[in-house]
């Protein structure tokens, strides 16, 4: 008989994210799945836990009994206009470093969000992230291209472009590295032992810059699903009585 597939999904800004996973979530049979997908409401069972930082659908009819609100992550201190990605983020960054650490989450926002050495929200920042940027160039000027793809896989190892859709991809780029880099800067000085981890849709393209700038895996830790790891470690499981039927829908 084959186990049933569950689902966690953490709806974003610009897509939908999903974590797939056994019978026993996160840690069960098959390996974890994690889809990042365009908003799309399908004919699927019910997710485990979902939480939600973008606009909910109405018709996507999610239970309200399985979203999972601020106060239901256990990070001390978060005030109520944290965003619960930043939350969720924070508060698995600390357990997976065991110690300070600054999330850079680099989406459709760059949020860098701060924990201290006890677990505590400590503060962060936000800026444009990656396509909002690009975006805004081309709206704003008159000689700009507006760019449509999305930042990952477009930058090359080319520092200082002669085209100019790449200038613009690798400006960007450059500039969310090194906002990145200096928050780490000032983060270490506050607490020396303070990792960063990095995770959004645009850290594979922010990684190789910020590791080329010198952080090393003592200092930088990638983990692109780290929100979704949160979200399953949170509700591994479903509600008691709660039947989780097959999958109707390859897709997710």
């Amino acid at each position: 008989m084959q186990a049933c597939q569950l689902r966690w999904l953490l709806i974003g800004n610009s897509r939908w994210h999903w974590a797939l996973g056994g019978a026993d979530g996160l840690g069960g049979e098959p390996v974890p799945q994690f889809l990042h997908l365009p908003p799309q409401v399908a004919a699927v069972d019910p997710p485990v836990a979902w939480a939600a930082v973008g606009r909910v659908p109405p018709e996507a009819a999610l239970p309200a009994e399985t979203r999972l609100a601020l106060e239901d992550v256990p990070l001390a201190d978060a005030p109520p206009w944290l965003g619960i990605d930043r939350a969720l983020a924070g508060w698995w960054a600390a357990r997976v470093t065991g110690g300070p650490v600054l999330v850079a989450d680099v989406g459709t926002v760059l949020s860098l969000t701060r924990v201290d050495g006890r677990g505590r929200f400590a503060g962060g920042r936000l800026m444009a992230g990656a396509a909002l940027q690009l975006g805004a160039m081309g709206s704003g000027t008159e000689g700009l291209p507006s760019l449509e793809r999305p930042l990952v896989g477009d930058v090359s190892g080319e520092s200082w472009p002669r085209a100019t859709e790449a200038a613009m991809r690798q400006g960007v780029a450059e500039g969310l590295a090194a906002a990145v880099l200096e928050a780490g800067r000032q983060a270490r000085t506050l607490e020396a032992g303070c990792r960063i981890v990095l995770t959004g849709g645009d850290g594979p393209t922010l990684l190789p810059l910020l590791r080329r700038a010198g952080m090393g895996e003592a200092v930088l830790l990638h983990r692109p699903d780290l929100c979704l790891e949160a979200l399953v470690a949170l509700r591994p499981r479903p509600p008691a009585g709660a039947v989780q039927a097959r999958p109707r829908s390859s897709r997710i």
